[in-house]
């Protein structure tokens, strides 16, 4: 179980400043270099649809760019897709997306979540937008300049998937089982397979190694058996492994055994799927072993995809060995992700059946333990995130991937608060657990909602520090949103509780917040105020770190007021305790706060010389954002010392940072402050161009300096 006690998460206070060169809002660069994405390969064994292939490429072939399958459960959507995919690769050279829409699921993906799927894989570090307006603008202009393939995979609604059509140069397959219309769609019905097709695909998986014969292809028993699967492909699948798997089954006990099944459901009144599909099913779940028939129906908790591991877990398999049968029934598919790793699912008819047999109480215990070990894997995704560089961006993914799963965990254990013990304490750990990540990938309204969950999760288990820290969080998020006063009023909550507690630590942390919130309110004085009880909290218990962080905090009051030797005292006291616990980062930040009051007082060349060591210690330790920010406060340095051409050579280098890195705000500013340059230098038509460039990322995201950039082009287009 995890640990209920959370702590306080300090991202608040431990981020002490950083340069802005000009104030602006964030915006979409071009996508920095990405691996190619590509859809999973097709069955190997897929049969019976050349026809509607055939058709398919002709419609690409004539200019049509979106096509619809559409059609029942199980009739092989998908799997017709990933072929057809598979024939126009060459035709979209930037990739293949792949989107899972959830249609038929209780929750099917919004919009906003699936634009927000397809951004993070060009942008995985990128917090985005809460309104679904400027997500989907970046969305679109991320997509402008590509030539991709989109697989909109079992599709709700039109409603859902309108708002997420390419740009004109990308191409659509989407997968639905209901039929709705859509700009430019070309749809195609998907019907069960033709009687010869049918056994030719029970053939391919009964003997995959061998050719079927033309007598083995009007085979009476094998074209009963494709019958009383209904010619579907998805029951077909699991009748041709069971006659695969099966030695003493032959195709005539196996058809007199379907009609049997077929008989015993229709006379129980078996609800949840297709009776072709159930039948086929059903049969093959007869045949395993009693283990082997448990862990199947404990599958039925995941929601989407999963690994080993997590199977393990769940489902008590030690070393998978049930998976590994279940695989070779076709009970389980699996897709390759590599040479030793890969994901399991179940189709959602399969995961249907699955539950349908499941008792109450066996799928509450497994639902537990799927939820306890989702938080496991989501606080991984964290300790991964925060080791930063490369483990950043593995810790991202790692979310990405288990995200429904995740989210399972989370909403049992919402469901269940105040019911159960375990789940009232995954409540109140589930948003600490992910802070780093979730801060990243949760709409803030969602991650509020999470943040108050455990506050109540929290007060039920008579947890007051771990109350208190959410309160703290709750803190946090609002002051992301912009909403600094309601920050307050629970940055105020959580600072009574760890008062009334004794804990000092945290104290002082929400001390450094509040002290931050009033600085962004314009209130510094109310801000130093706050910071200096926090400064005398963390003399007292000997954290020197948060001590310089708030000595810094407090600098940057002093700049607000206009006091710049008071700041600089200030920083330079910072800047000694970083040197003197060796916390680069930090170093490099009073450095940079150092040469921004430098820059107030004209004392340009100080400024330069305390940038440039900020930016050398920001290349040792590998932190990009502030190497670009360093960069871009030199750019702005030359500038004032009439430096004009080595201004532009540092903001070009830091806008081609900001544009690896997908630092929206970074790549703006540069770009706007080279147009100013540029102009001062004559150069009017370069800097129209950088300006209109400038513009359109501003107003995507409808920046206040966007209508700044729109005046001045205006006057220079005279």
């Amino acid at each position: 179980m995890p640990d209920n006690k959370s702590r306080f998460d300090q991202r608040g206070q431990k981020v002490i400043g950083q340069q802005i060169n000009v104030a602006g809002d964030a915006t979409l660069p071009p996508p920095p270099l990405v691996l190619v994405p590509h859809l999973p390969a097709p069955p190997r064994d897929f049969t019976g649809r050349d026809e509607e292939l055939k058709d398919l490429l002709a419609d690409f072939d004539r200019g049509a760019t979106i096509t619809g399958l559409r059609g029942m459960g199980g009739i092989g959507k998908t799997a017709l897709a990933y072929e057809l995919a598979e024939k126009l690769a060459r035709r979209y050279p930037d990739g293949q997306i792949l989107v899972e829409l959830r249609g038929t699921g209780p929750e099917p993906m919004t919009p906003a979540e699936a634009m927000a799927k397809v951004v993070r894989i060009y942008y995985p570090e990128a917090k985005l937008p809460g309104s679904e307006a400027e997500l989907a603008r970046i969305y679109h202009s991320l997509l402008h300049d590509l030539r991709v393939l989109m697989l909109l995979d079992n599709a709700f609604n039109d409603r859902q998937v309108r708002p997420l059509l390419p740009p004109a140069g990308c191409g659509v397959i989407v997968t639905s089982r209901r039929k709705f219309t859509l700009p430019g769609l070309v749809p195609m019905d998907l019907d069960v397979l033709p009687e010869d097709k049918a056994v030719e695909l029970l053939l391919r998986l009964w003997n995959p190694e061998a050719s079927p014969s033309t007598e083995q292809l009007k085979d009476k028993d094998l074209s009963r058996i494709a019958c009383l699967c209904g010619y579907l492909p998805l029951a077909l699948r699991a009748a041709g492994s069971l006659l695969a798997n099966s030695p003493d089954l032959s195709p005539a006990q196996l058809a007199r055994d379907l009609r049997d099944e077929r008989t015993r459901l229709k006379r129980i009144g078996k609800e949840g799927v297709d009776l072709d599909v159930e039948s086929s099913f059903g049969l093959s779940y007869s045949r395993l072993t009693e283990e082997t028939a448990r862990v199947f129906l404990l599958l039925s908790v995941f929601p989407a995809g999963f690994d080993a591991a997590a199977e393990e877990v769940v489902c008590r398999d030690e070393g998978h060995r049930h998976l590994r049968e279940l695989m070779r029934w076709s009970l389980v598919e699996y897709q390759s992700l590599g040479v030793e790793y890969g994901r399991y699912h179940l189709h959602d008819i399969v995961r249907i059946y699955a539950a349908s047999c499941l008792q109450a109480g066996e799928m509450g215990e497994a639902e537990e333990r799927h939820a306890e070990h989702y938080w496991r894997v989501l606080s991984a995704s964290n300790e991964q995130y925060k080791q930063g560089g490369e483990n950043l961006l593995a810790g991202l993914a790692l979310f990405d991937r288990e995200r429904a799963n995740i989210l399972a965990g989370w909403s049992w254990a919402e469901r269940n608060l105040k019911d159960s013990r375990a789940a009232d304490s995954l409540c109140s750990s589930y948003p600490g657990a992910g802070a780093y990540v979730l801060n990243l990938r949760l709409h803030p309204q969602e991650q509020i909602r999470w943040l108050e969950t455990a506050a109540d999760a929290a007060k039920q288990m008579q947890d007051r520090g771990a109350e208190g820290a959410h309160f703290g969080n709750i803190g946090l998020a609002y002051a992301d949103r912009g909403e600094t006063g309601k920050a307050i009023v629970y940055y105020q909550q959580a600072l009574t509780i760890t008062r009334e507690i004794g804990n000092r630590q945290d104290e002082g942390a929400i001390l450094g917040n509040l002290g931050r919130a009033y600085a962004n309110l314009g209130e510094p004085r109310k801000a130093i105020e706050h910071h200096d009880q926090a400064l005398t909290i963390f003399k007292e218990i000997g954290d020197r770190r948060d001590e310089g962080t708030t000595l810094c905090n407090i600098g940057i009051a002093y700049a607000a007021l206009g006091k710049i030797h008071n700041a600089i005292e200030y920083f330079e006291q910072a800047f000694a305790i970083a040197r003197e616990i060796e916390e680069r980062r930090n170093e490099g930040i009073c450095l940079g706060c150092l040469g921004q009051a430098n820059i107030n007082l004209g004392e340009i060349r100080k400024a330069i010389d305390h940038y440039q060591q900020a930016l050398a210690i920001a290349r040792e330790i590998g932190d990009r954002r502030s190497e670009g920010n360093s960069l871009g406060s030199l750019g702005t340095a030359y500038k004032n010392l009439g430096e004009p051409h080595k201004a532009i050579e540092h903001y070009d280098q830091a806008r081609t940072i900001f544009r690896e890195i997908g630092d929206w705000r970074g790549e703006g500013n540069s770009i706007w402050n080279m147009s100013l340059v540029l102009n001062g230098l004559g150069n009017r038509a370069e800097a129209v161009k950088l300006a209109g460039e400038a513009l359109a990322i501003y107003e995507q995201i409808k920046s206040p300096i966007a209508e700044r950039v729109r005046l001045q082009l205006a006057e220079w287009q005279r």
